[in-house]
């Protein structure tokens, strides 16, 4: 499996699929957030942040315009929001890299912007608009380790679907 689509009918929905997969999410993930602003990315960060650092979920909100927010936890997310970078220059600029290959969770907002500093072995989760509150959430694993989470989720929502 190297994509999962899922249909997202509200913010809390979205909020959800982020906690199920920070349930599953290793210490060195990096989750390589797409779509249009008010998408859902900081919803869905949000959920990643409750099951991983439950402990900081109070304090997610985009980071637009701090470019990073740090939430300590067991396993600590870097949160990014690349929207006002022009590029990956900009990115090495801040010495942000050292945090993409580092022991915690990394979620990148606006993640084309990375263009050659993405890790190679990343999931993509693209938000795209439907109507109203629905969102297509299509997340795309890139790499043997992002495979087996994609793999996880995947068997967790077979899971629930038959409860």
């Amino acid at each position: 499996m190297s994509a999962l689509q899922i249909v997202s009918c509200s913010p809390l929905e979205t909020e959800e699929l982020g906690s199920q997969l920070g349930l599953i999410l290793p210490a060195g993930s990096f989750l390589a957030l797409r779509g249009d602003l008010g998408g859902g990315k900081t919803c869905f960060t949000r959920g990643i942040v409750s099951t991983t650092a439950p402990v900081s979920a109070h304090m997610v909100a985009s980071p637009t315009y701090a470019i990073m927010n740090s939430y300590p936890g067991t396993v600590p997310v870097y949160h990014f929001d690349f929207y006002r970078l022009s590029g990956d220059d900009d990115v090495a600029e801040l010495g942000f890299e050292e945090y993409f290959y580092g022991k915690g969770v990394c979620v990148v907002e606006w993640s084309e912007r990375l263009k050659e500093l993405l890790p190679a072995d990343h999931l993509t989760v693209a938000f795209d608009f439907l109507e109203d509150d629905r969102r297509c959430i299509t997340i795309t694993a890139c790499g043997p380790a992002s495979t087996r989470i994609l793999e996880q989720l995947a068997e967790q929502r077979r899971q629930e679907y038959f409860l």
